[in-house]
């Protein structure tokens, strides 16, 4: 016990000869620079160790961090300086704002100092340490990343960044075209299993077989920006119309189906009707669709006028889009000839031998051979109608002076009309005019026939007085 005594007493004795010893010091510098510098030299002979490599520059300043006898303080000093932290605490955010200890607990709790210039302020124990309280939790392939894969050695881990596109922008296959929103298509469980574009939110929506096509044949070297939508952009190699119809392809097309077209061309000044709505865009369309425009005419397609332009450009007045050589629509009745009886049926080319409809000639032997060879004159209607070139109807005893009777009427009109008539077929009624070759008188009773003879017959004699 003696010897336990003896040695527990010199430590005790040691340590009140420092404290008379620093009190002897203490006095003698407060009697020669007043006791704020007594203090300061004191705090520099107590100092427990060199700071941190990160806080060397206020080594000489022991009061940038400690109040002298108040510890309390301290953590109110530290705040002072790491503005930022203090900022974290007061909206509960980051680690300092959001795990218990380091939210609630002094500052030299964990960040201890004096400990010479190669010491760890910030120890961090990364096995356990759990990332989710600070503000960018690790899930799906990052929680299997090493800290050093994100956090540069020479970085604050506050400062460390956090969007996809700065930890990723060196080996972003796409260069930077397509923005800094990586998550817009990419996930955190694996970068190349992609999820589906919404193409929907671009100036350009998928629709139609466009949904179906690879993003790569439309966007060619990774190109995205200022990408141009035109159909022609893309389908320029596929135009059968070889530009002429613009680039505005989805006026015909539709993005469901190329073909066939829709386009409504009875919302322009040509409807398409009949035989036209069957004709190729291409047939009347030759050149630039919107430089190049068509006249509505019909002369200025059908330019193979069989009338040699002698008709007027109104084919229409004729012809309808039914077919062209089909369903004629002239009416005659409005000419100075208008059909009648078999004329109706009587095709166009069998009185118009030519081209050239104007000035063809009225009469009927110009179209139809006489037999009478002229010797009734040139008016056929006298006796023909339309309805029958063999129904002749002339009426020799109301349209003449001289009716026919008794053997008269059984003689043919040329037994008479002998030579050509004259232009009014007015024939001398006297007997003699026409019996004078068989007068067997040989003109002894003279020409007055009638007298003795009768039209019964020419041999029965009645003298009359």
């Amino acid at each position: 016990m003696c010897g336990l005594s003896t040695i527990t007493e010199r430590p005790r004795g040691a340590a009140i000869r420092l404290v008379l010893t620093v009190g002897v010091l203490l006095a003698w510098l407060a009697a020669l620079s007043g006791w704020a510098g007594a203090q300061t030299v004191l705090e520099k002979l107590v100092m427990p160790g060199p700071l941190t490599q990160s806080h060397t520059k206020y080594e000489p300043q022991c009061g940038k961090c400690h109040v002298s006898f108040s510890r309390g303080a301290q953590t109110g000093l530290c705040l002072d300086c790491h503005k930022e932290i203090a900022v974290d605490r007061n909206d509960r955010k980051r680690l300092h704002g959001r795990e218990q200890g380091a939210s609630t607990q002094e500052c030299r709790q964990c960040h201890a100092d004096h400990k010479g210039r190669e010491f760890n302020i910030n120890p961090l124990d990364k096995e356990t340490f759990n990332h989710d309280v600070t503000n960018y939790r690790l899930v799906d392939s990052h929680r299997g990343v090493p800290c050093i894969g994100c956090h540069a050695a020479t970085v604050k881990y506050r400062e460390t960044p956090s969007t996809c596109f700065e930890c990723h922008k060196k080996i972003d296959p796409h260069r930077g075209r397509l923005g800094e929103r990586c998550e817009n298509c990419h996930t955190t469980v694996k970068w190349r299993d992609t999820r589906e574009f919404d193409h929907g939110k671009t100036k350009f929506p998928l629709m139609g077989a466009h949904k179906t096509v690879a993003c790569t044949t439309c966007h060619a070297g990774q190109q995205y920006k200022d990408l141009p939508t035109a159909c022609g952009s893309c389908h320029k190699l596929q135009d059968v119309h070889g530009g002429r119809y613009g680039d505005k392809c989805d006026a015909c097309h539709e993005q469901v189906k190329w073909k066939p077209a829709r386009f409504d061309h009875n919302k322009t000044k040509f409807p398409l009707r009949n035989a036209h709505a069957k004709a190729k865009c291409d047939s009347c369309h030759t050149g630039d669709l919107y430089h190049d425009k068509l006249a509505t005419s019909c002369v200025s397609c059908h330019r193979k006028d069989p009338h040699q332009g002698k008709l007027g450009e109104r084919c229409e007045k004729c012809h309808n889009d039914l077919g062209w050589r089909k369903n004629i629509t002239f009416d005659h009745e409005l000419t100075r000839f208008p059909l009648a009886g078999l004329h109706k049926t009587v095709p166009c080319e069998e009185c118009h031998r030519t081209p050239t409809y104007k000035n063809t000639p009225t009469a009927c032997e110009s179209c139809h051979k006489d037999f009478h060879q002229g010797r009734l004159g040139g008016r056929c209607a006298t006796c023909h109608t339309p309805n029958g070139w063999m129904l002749w109807r002339f009426d020799h005893a109301k349209q003449t002076r001289f009716a026919l009777a008794a053997a008269h009427q059984k003689l043919t009109c040329e037994a008479c009309h002998k030579a050509k008539s004259p232009p009014n077929m007015k024939l001398p009624m006297e007997c003699y005019s026409c019996h004078r070759g068989s007068d067997a008188h040989n003109g002894t009773f003279g020409q007055s026939c009638e007298r003795c003879h009768v039209a019964t017959s020419w041999r029965q004699v009645q003298i009359r007085n």
